[in-house]
């Protein structure tokens, strides 16, 4: 039974992991969450270990570079879907529009819940729109991964 007069938990934290090769975009994006609130943010330079981090301590956000050696976006989102990550994905790359839009579809139809994929380097503001989205009170992770997407136009 829940007891009025206890006190309220505090929300979790979300769990974010950063995925990119380039050591330089993940201290920009570890400062931008750092900015945006209290976020657990790991960061990750190498595929293989970011896996290892979403079977033994899935994050609710990754955030992930398509252009990676060894193991590029799209073969680490099929790996990660194939491991059953259920969290939001937001997708970024310097690469163009049709690129991303490709990406994006793969990744959906790999049954993962896609925020978006942003052009690097993603703007705070592009961040924190798709944060508020989907930390939004009252609606389901699903409806808030599907409003980040539509409300971005992406």
């Amino acid at each position: 039974m829940n007891d009025p007069a206890a006190p309220a938990r505090p929300p979790a934290r979300l769990r974010v992991l950063l995925l990119d090769d380039d050591t330089f975009m993940l201290d920009l994006l570890e400062e931008m969450f750092e900015e945006l609130g209290d976020f657990d943010v790991r960061c990750e330079s190498d595929a293989r270990h970011a896996l290892e981090v979403i079977a033994s301590d899935a994050p609710g956000l990754l955030v992930c570079d398509l252009s990676m050696p060894d193991m590029d976006g799209i073969e680490f989102l099929h790996a990660a879907a194939e491991a059953g990550f259920r969290g939001g994905v937001m997708l970024l790359t310097g690469m163009d529009s049709g690129v991303r839009r490709s990406a994006e579809r793969l990744a959906r139809a790999h049954g993962l819940h896609v925020l978006g994929a942003y052009k690097k380097p993603i703007s705070a503001e592009e961040l924190a729109s798709a944060l508020a989205t989907l930390l939004a009170p009252g609606s389901t992770e699903h409806d808030n991964l599907y409003n980040v997407t539509t409300q971005l136009g992406k």
